[in-house]
């Protein structure tokens, strides 16, 4: 298995990761569009000079992903940059085998080498075994997104 920076050539397999990342995300957020949904402009971070996707690829398949974007930080923070990280993926059958750590790691090196010190995901709440892995990497909670559905209310 090696580690390495996504191509153009790899927009298919990446495109196909995403569908499935918003599958398994769908039931946690039913507000998810039920067709056409997408997170990522795939190639525009693989085509940015302020992003970076890794994959981890072993026989030729990709079986992990992750992406860093630098951002403009909220005026109110003292930094006035910030990291964000996103298109967290371990295929199934390599999950527990340290990956998602391994690309975490090389995107923290990514964001030290640009002068980059702070960095962001999101996460859902009910994803637990998710909050424990970027927890065991050195994240920690941080503001809690709130949201309501005035349709839904009284």
């Amino acid at each position: 298995m090696h580690y390495r920076e996504a191509s153009l050539n790899d927009l298919p397999a990446l495109l196909a990761i995403e569908q499935y990342i918003i599958e398994t995300e769908r039931p946690v957020d039913p507000l998810l569009k039920a067709k056409n949904a997408l997170y990522y402009d795939l190639e525009s971070l693989i085509t940015s000079t302020d992003a970076v996707v890794m994959v981890a690829e072993e026989n030729d398949e990709i079986i992990a992903t992750g992406y860093a974007k630098i951002c403009r930080s909220e005026q109110w923070y003292e930094h006035d940059s910030h990291t964000y990280l996103g298109f967290m993926y371990v295929a199934e059958h390599h999950r527990g085998q340290g990956m998602n750590q391994k690309i975490i790691n090389i995107l923290k090196e990514w964001s030290r080498s640009r002068g980059i010190h702070h960095l962001y995901l999101e996460v859902y709440t009910d994803k637990d075994h998710a909050i424990r892995a970027y927890e065991k990497a050195g994240f920690h909670p941080h503001v809690l997104e709130m949201r309501l559905n005035l349709d839904e209310t009284s």
